[in-house]
């Protein structure tokens, strides 16, 4: 699946469940928790949650739950991204413009 038909997808199902219609500082608190949630998946990868009420799940478990949430995050910003009408395609873009006129100095 490219990025145009996960985008889509992400709209069809969002909106099926009614996702789509919440306020978007609602939306912006979720993509907040997800980062969150993102932070926490490294940590635990990185130096460990050190927690008793908490399972220390394998390496690949741990990655596979920060799969999870980078795919939680991709989700809002897939969401919010369609409320405004912008395809990721053009996010990429202007991402890589921007990095590549910030620093032109890297690509001599």
């Amino acid at each position: 699946m490219d990025v145009n038909e996960f985008q889509q997808w992400v709209k069809e199902y969002y909106e099926a469940r009614g996702w789509s219609k919440l306020d978007i500082f609602i939306r912006i608190g979720f993509l907040a928790e997800e980062t969150g949630e993102v932070a926490r998946a490294i940590r635990a990868l990185e130096i460990g949650r050190d927690r008793p009420d908490e399972n220390d799940g394998s390496i690949q478990e741990k990655k596979q739950e920060l799969v999870e949430e980078l795919g939680d995050v991709l989700g809002n910003i897939i969401v919010i991204a369609n409320k405004y009408d912008i395809k990721l395609d053009d996010i990429f873009q202007a991402h890589q413009e921007k990095l590549n006129k910030r620093y032109k100095e890297l690509q001599e």
